[in-house]
């Protein structure tokens, strides 16, 4: 794996001063991940590290217990008060007897040595090493996610990082449209570029060569058509043809600091359906309704609603047809952040909107026979309203 050296400025600041506040005097918070593959990790830390090490918060110092090799990087970029090493540890307990000690061992050292008994961890940890840890006579309680309750509420620094990341979207989508519109039709409708045919394989190829060499990662780019489009999380494959709907959904990640962005739009190539048609105003119209009430104190459930209710009166129906989901089936945003979604959510579920959420608005609809439309863009929630950050044309034909 290659281990991209990040810079400290970039990455997410110390984890909250509200949880140290709540601690007592015999608990700590425990993590024991990688945080190249665990948000909550990266958000504590605010390095990237490929192998599982421990970090705990005790009172009010934030602790990791590095490896050989990675604990002089760590000192130089973890945004923590101490960094141990787990070679000395390791000697410590060697010294008392333990030949050959285990990270259960470290970690009953570690939290006997400072007078802790009680430990919060998160709904990802070991369930094995949790009944270790009781085994020890450790209290050990779960604390479901948001773990660090402030990731919800982005700092200026963070919604610098995602709207770079949302530029970097746009830069894979142009790269997508550019192809599709050298892109000419052929028999039967199928696209050619360069004489051979457009496949969503091949349109993927050009976005995600584009977002690499801006140094940011792409993951499971959907490019879809046609009925493919009707499964919204469908990543698109084989031929593509003219006049139908061609879902771009776009999320690259920064490999300097760990934020997504999440851009999605939706083209033909050639001429549009009129219900085609009908149905991208209808969005349009849809997603204007977030924007329009998406500020603070609103009630995301309500906002999905009433776009779900704008449809209905419009003639798009959602629920079974023809024996599958059919319609808007899906939410209409998440938040967005170190993970992909995460919250708050606007769909059918209560999540009250606050200043400093950044959330995506994407209603979409998807019928058979005709394909689908998803329109996805990033809002700043503030105290009135709310700040597209998201910095890209919408346009149906090309």
């Amino acid at each position: 794996m290659l281990q991209t050296k990040p810079n400290r400025a970039n990455l997410p600041a110390q984890a909250s001063s509200a949880l140290r506040e709540t601690l007592k005097a015999d608990e700590a918070l425990l993590l024991v991940s990688a945080s190249e593959g665990d948000s909550n990790m990266l958000y504590a830390v605010g390095m990237f590290v490929p192998d599982p090490f421990i970090f705990f918060q005790h009172k009010k110092k934030k602790y990791v217990v590095m490896s050989d090799l990675e604990v002089d990087r760590a000192k130089r970029q973890a945004k923590v008060d101490q960094v141990l090493s787990l070679s000395d540890c390791q000697k410590k307990l060697r010294n008392t007897g333990n030949s050959s000690p285990t990270l259960i061992d470290v970690l009953d050292w570690l939290f006997r040595e400072r007078g802790i008994r009680s430990l919060i961890v998160p709904a990802n940890f070991s369930a094995f090493l949790m009944d270790q840890l009781r085994a020890k006579g450790f209290n050990v309680e779960i604390k479901r996610d948001p773990f660090f309750a402030e990731r919800e509420t982005k700092r200026a620094e963070e919604v610098r990082h995602i709207t770079e990341s949302l530029r970097v979207a746009k830069l894979g989508l142009e790269a997508g449209i550019r192809a599709l519109k050298r892109a000419k039709p052929g028999r039967g409708g199928t696209l050619y570029l360069n004489g051979s045919k457009l496949t969503s394989e091949r349109l993927k190829t050009a976005v995600n060569t584009r977002i690499m060499a801006q140094g940011w990662l792409p993951s499971h780019t959907i490019i879809s058509s046609g009925n493919q489009c009707v499964d919204p999380h469908h990543e698109g494959t084989g031929p593509i043809k003219a006049n139908t709907s061609i879902i771009f959904d776009i999320f690259p990640r920064s490999q300097k600091n760990g934020y997504f962005g999440d851009l999605s739009r939706t083209v033909v190539r050639g001429r549009a359906s009129d219900r085609l048609k009908k149905i991208y105003a209808t969005v349009q119209a849809g997603q204007k309704i977030g924007f329009d009430l998406i500020r603070d104190g609103v009630n995301g459930k309500e906002v999905h609603q009433k776009i779900l209710d704008l449809f209905a009166r419009e003639g798009f129906p959602t629920g079974q047809i023809k024996g599958r989901m059919q319609g808007f089936f899906h939410g209409t945003g998440h938040g967005l952040g170190l993970d992909i979604h995460e919250a708050p959510r606007i769909a059918p579920v209560d999540a009250t909107l606050k200043t400093g959420h950044v959330v995506t608005v994407e209603p979409g609809l998807y019928y058979l026979g005709v394909g689908g439309v998803r329109l996805e863009d990033v809002v700043l929630v503030t105290a009135n309203a709310n700040k597209n950050l998201t910095d890209c044309p919408q346009f149906l034909e090309i």
